[in-house]
């Protein structure tokens, strides 16, 4: 009897565990099949939030920095394909995804195409969630949004944060008091890979694409291994000065492997940078292969793997293990 109590309580355990499987499984295709309003999203496209993590405890007064994949940034009423322009909900649900997103309390909007905002929340937990809406506001199909997270905001972690004026003339379009642009994750003498993705961050003003004349907007400028240009002119388009015209906030470039510097220029319309000009500190940063290894440090690699695997397989006591441990070079897992 015990033998068949064993079998049958292991048969139930089983069973329960496949229907959790099965329930995550169709849980996480519903998601992938939710729809929204007329507008495609391109495969790929995704929302994500910079530097916040599920978990996080910020200040009551926090920065809130949005990242967007595989799709552009364009202001509220702008039909340029893939592209959006997004909104933050705090403590709400999903809204009908084939309808206007709600215009609230909870559910703020970015039309000018900004990609950051600074919000004031009670101390407590909260919940934050990116949706990107169409020139209409609508979310698009498959709609494009973050995860939501859970955060808590502390009146013991404010913290005042800096702005550097530039004093320098670009040419007939303004930029607001306090604009900046800036590197998100990148650092000044930060080792990246020869690959490598940089995003961009935009303060006091919103992306727009080339040939918006939106205020107080612009379009991204990464310059590579290159002074800056004249800042009345438009910005030269080349292998040391690329475009992102159709508001790209990331680029994935291919550096050579060694020492570069990079800046971003913030670019109106025409592509003539803003008065005063808004742009980032120039970085240095060394490009690595990080897939090119010595053969001294692939042999010592190889030995460390084995080893582990040998352990991992508990061979002590074993024939093979013992093997192993006279002539590691002979042994094959």
């Amino acid at each position: 009897m015990d033998v068949l109590s064993g079998v049958r309580d292991n048969w139930f355990k089983l069973a329960a565990s496949t229907l959790l499987v099965l329930a995550a499984t169709c849980s996480g295709s519903a998601e992938d099949k939710l729809t929204g309003g007329p507008t495609p999203s391109p495969p790929g496209a995704a929302a994500y939030f910079l530097e916040l993590k599920d978990g996080d405890t910020v200040p009551t007064k926090v920065t809130v920095r949005f990242g967007l994949r595989e799709m552009g940034v364009a202001p509220a009423d702008s039909d340029r394909p893939n592209s959006g322009h997004h909104h933050l909900l705090i403590d709400t649900d999903l809204p009908p995804l084939n309808e206007p997103i709600p215009n609230d309390f909870n559910h703020l909007h970015f039309g000018a195409g900004q990609t950051e905002t600074q919000v004031t929340l009670k101390p407590g937990p909260h919940t934050l969630q990116l949706l990107l809406g169409d020139k209409d506001h609508i979310p698009h199909s498959p709609p494009v949004m973050s995860p939501r997270i859970r955060v808590i905001a502390s009146d013991a972690t404010t913290s005042p944060q800096v702005a550097a004026e530039d004093k320098l003339t670009g040419g007939p379009t303004p930029s607001p008091p306090g604009a900046a642009a800036y590197f998100l994750e990148l650092r000044d003498g930060d080792t990246v890979r020869t690959k490598v993705t940089v995003r961009f961050g935009l303060r006091e003003m919103g992306v727009a694409p080339a040939g918006s004349d939106r205020p107080n907007s612009g379009h991204h400028h990464l310059l590579i291994d290159a002074d800056l240009p004249p800042l009345n002119e438009p910005i030269p388009n080349d292998f040391n000065h690329l475009h992102f015209g159709a508001g790209q906030t990331e680029a994935q470039v291919i550096l050579k492997p060694g020492p570069h510097t990079l800046q971003l220029l913030l670019g109106d319309k025409d592509h003539i940078p803003h008065s005063p000009p808004v742009m980032s500190p120039r970085i240095r940063v060394i490009a690595s292969d990080a897939t090119t290894v010595s053969p001294q440090v692939a042999a010592a690699s190889v030995k460390k793997r084995r080893h582990a695997q040998a352990r991992s397989r508990n061979y002590y006591s074993s024939a093979a293990y013992r093997k192993y441990s006279r002539s590691p070079s002979a042994y094959r897992p």
